[in-house]
């Protein structure tokens, strides 16, 4: 079993969810979280003065798969999300030692 955490522009979040359902992805967390990559948030105007924000907003996909489906599933995260501009994201791939499904004691594989 496999983590994929990918952190992505958050009006990408629906091309990226179609992409997912499209690639037979049952399952992800959604969660909104703010950083910073090697450059730094890009200049915003607000109320009429520039601001230069630090930590950049973006949406952080969680979803824990079969090791067979990795690069099929990172294929279609890629191609949905990308602009081709700075920022577009990264996508982590983690090994997974267990799982368990609380609602039925399921285990592994099986849990997903």
């Amino acid at each position: 079993m496999k983590l994929i955490t990918a952190i992505i522009k958050p009006f990408k979040l629906e091309q990226v969810r179609e992409a997912l359902m499209q690639a037979d992805v049952q399952g992800m967390t959604v969660t909104e979280v703010r950083g910073q990559g090697r450059l730094v948030g890009q200049a915003d105007i607000y109320r009429g003065a520039e601001n230069i924000p630090q930590l950049v907003a973006k949406l952080q996909i969680d979803m824990v798969v079969e090791a067979d489906d990795v690069a099929r599933i990172v294929d279609a995260i890629l191609h949905a999300a990308q602009t081709g501009s700075v920022g577009d994201g990264k996508i982590f791939v983690s090994s997974i030692a267990h799982a368990v499904r609380i609602r039925t004691g399921e285990l592994d594989e099986a849990a997903l």
